[in-house]
């Protein structure tokens, strides 16, 4: 495989990403979308990653399957990306919440055993727990995607988990 489909849903140039990406940065707009993301995984998962309740403003969004780090099961998560290269770039912002999310810690545990779905196409990739100066880089990455990642950092204080994903081979 060569590597990600540079496939998404939407466009970024759409007239409801500015409103959509306003209201996602303030604490209902996060809400909602924390409140449809079920509904949203169910929508991605059946669609093998191709539409996504977020694909009208042209978000890039992914399916990523990680080995849980507790019960060794297949977990799958949606997620936004940045494009790094042939790397993606992921954050585990929560939200903002307190707490890291599962995944993140799913892909401490087994970075080699990745599935990053993106429009239909599977992926097997290895993650890479960035830090220092890498992990800004790569947060910066995902906040020039959406602004939304530069008020998740300002609402905790733990330090956000940031993953370069490569695909393997």
């Amino acid at each position: 495989m060569a590597g990600y489909p540079d496939v998404r849903w939407g466009s970024e140039n759409s007239r409801l990403r500015g409103p959509f990406v306003a209201f996602s940065t303030t604490k209902p707009g996060s809400w909602l979308i924390k409140t449809m993301t079920p509904l949203d995984r169910k929508l991605l998962i059946r669609s093998k990653g191709r539409y996504t309740a977020l694909g009208p403003i042209g978000a890039p969004t992914m399916l990523l399957t990680t080995t849980g780090a507790k019960s060794g099961l297949a977990r799958t998560s949606p997620l936004l990306y940045s494009r790094d290269g042939d790397s993606l770039i992921v954050v585990g912002s929560n939200f903002g919440q307190d707490r890291h999310p599962a995944w993140t810690g799913n892909l401490i545990a087994h970075p080699e055993d990745v599935i990053v779905t993106i429009g239909g196409q599977d992926v097997p990739s290895r993650a890479e727990l960035l830090t220092g100066d890498e992990a800004e880089a790569g947060y910066a990455l995902m906040a020039a995607t959406t602004r939304t990642y530069t008020e998740y950092r300002s609402r905790t204080d733990r330090s956000i988990r940031v993953f370069r994903l490569t695909p393997k081979g």
